[in-house]
């Protein structure tokens, strides 16, 4: 390079730089401060990183609004701190040019990702492009139009900037590229439906169906009867696109869509046992799958054999405490839950349980009954607990306290309280619950629960098990009961069908 041409250059003014920071206040605080490196501007403290971004921001756009538009005669600022656009070619063809600056002097501001700090800078457009981040707010004006004389400014005087320099353009703005406006297309599944789709109403049936399945992702609730039914159209409606475009995938999707109508239909009747209540909404029971409904009807079946005293008290206890302790052979109880069943005597029912061995307590039966829910008594069912082998029970400790929920809810029925039911009936109420069909009706088909059975379930005389039934009748818990030489039939009440656990059809 010679000595004019260095010269020449040495010459231009160095570009305007100035950086807005935002620190930490201190430590153990949330407060920040707001710095800026023009000298006449005074230091922010402000509460919190998002107040000080707010007010760094708008410290950054004031700078900008009263600046001067760039210089045209200015050579780039960041090139005194050796930037890539102004390091040296080091190769074989190396430029003589000390820097390789190029296009209109520009105002760029840049941001680091985190939001710490805001730089603007008067540089050249090529300068601007090749700095990550950057973006143009600002651009110099032609030698002939910073010729022209600009008219004066009438009332205020102009606007200063921080080293009070003379503001004699317009006010640069953020400016941002336009978006790239893309023709919308209709999609469904992630495939675009063509615009020259034929027929027309197959293209508008897959609209509309892309447009219900995406309404439905914004459900804040399932439904799985509709997502079902939407499931049955799409592969409808892509057996219909297949046939149109000779498209293989298109087919297999149909395939796999009807797959998920049928596997979300088996759901949702899982769910509801397959009752819809005629015109009304779905029965949402408290155990909603049929593996529930079978692992509650395999404890009452093991208290059935495995129960260590005689008697519907002592087995609708046996019961409960089994409940407790099902997964591990031990568990919490207050004195409440005992209160809860209706027993005559649980004092002394618990010490037969525990003088038999079948229940370990740390105390005697009356500690049990007088504890409270903030200091439960740990119980303990020697058999239940899992030794070298697995326990009698194949669900896991998550399926414990449901079930041990669901049989809680219906002994603590409320007109089963308030009619006073005796511990049988309670026993009796929670047979039935568990051997009705979807519909609440009694036994498998609604034919009925066969006597023989209830000597198992319900330890009572056959004369007391009308007495029985007539105390869930009137606690509307059983309609229409009959008893026959051979069966009991009838039919659970609705309001108690969100407790029953359906047979398999």
């Amino acid at each position: 390079m010679t000595e004019g041409t260095a010269s020449e250059l040495d010459e231009r003014v160095l570009g305007r730089r100035w950086t807005v920071r935002l620190d930490a206040a201190g430590r153990g605080s949330a407060a920040v401060r707001v710095s800026c490196s023009r000298p006449s501007c005074a230091e922010q403290r402000l509460p919190s990183a998002a107040a000080g971004r707010t007010a760094a921001v708008a410290h950054l756009k004031s700078h900008l609004r009263v600046l001067s538009s760039p210089r045209a005669d200015a050579y780039c600022a960041c090139r005194a701190e050796g930037c890539h656009t102004h390091l040296p070619d080091t190769g074989r063809h190396a430029r003589v040019e000390p820097w390789r600056c190029g296009g209109p002097v520009v105002l760029a501001v840049v941001t680091d990702r985190e939001g710490r700090w805001w730089q603007a800078m008067e540089c050249c457009s090529r300068c601007a492009a090749a700095t990550p981040g950057a973006k143009t707010v600002a651009t110099s004006q032609a030698p002939e139009a910073a010729e022209r004389p600009t008219p004066a400014t009438t009332g205020a005087a102009a606007p200063r900037f921080s080293d009070h320099q003379v503001a004699t353009g317009p006010a640069p703005v953020f400016r941002s590229a336009p978006a790239r406006r893309r023709p919308p297309q209709a999609k469904i599944a992630q495939r675009v439906i063509p615009h020259d789709l034929r027929p027309v109403t197959l293209r508008d049936e897959l609209i509309e169906l892309g447009d219900l399945f995406r309404a439905y992702k914004q459900r804040t609730e399932p439904d799985l009867a509709l997502l079902a039914d939407l499931q049955e159209r799409k592969a409808r409606a892509f057996t219909t696109w297949a046939d149109v475009t000779c498209d293989g995938a298109l087919r297999w999707e149909a395939q796999r869509a009807e797959q998920a109508a049928a596997a979300t239909r088996l759901q949702h009747q899982q769910r509801t046992g397959g009752v819809t209540g005629g015109d009304g909404p779905a029965v949402a029971r408290l155990l909603t799958v049929p593996a529930q409904w079978d692992h509650a009807r395999s404890v009452l079946a093991h208290v059935a054999d495995h129960s260590p005293l005689p008697g519907p008290e002592a087995r609708l206890l046996v019961l409960m405490l089994t409940l407790r302790t099902a997964h591990t052979g031990t568990g919490n109880l207050v004195g409440q839950d005992i209160a809860a069943l209706g027993l005559t005597d649980p004092e002394d029912l618990l010490e037969k349980l525990t003088g038999c061995g079948w229940l370990t307590l740390p105390g005697t039966a009356g500690d049990l009954l007088a504890s409270r829910p903030e200091n439960p008594t740990p119980i303990t069912v020697p058999s239940l607990v899992p030794h070298d082998k697995a326990g009698p029970f194949t669900f896991g400790k998550k399926m414990r306290p449901k079930l041990s929920g669901w049989a809680q809810k219906v002994i603590s029925d409320k007109k089963l309280r308030k009619a006073k039911a005796t511990a049988a009936t309670r026993l009796l109420a929670l047979t039935l619950a568990t051997h009705s069909d979807a519909a609440g009706h009694l036994g498998p088909g609604g034919q009925g629960i066969a006597l023989t059975a209830f000597a198992a379930w319900v330890p009572v005389e056959f004369g007391e098990l009308l007495h029985l039934a007539d105390q869930l009748t009137q606690a509307d818990w059983l309609t229409d009961a009959a008893l026959t030489d051979t069966h009991l039939t009838g039919q659970l009440a609705e309001r108690v069908l969100p407790l029953t656990c359906p047979l398999r059809a």
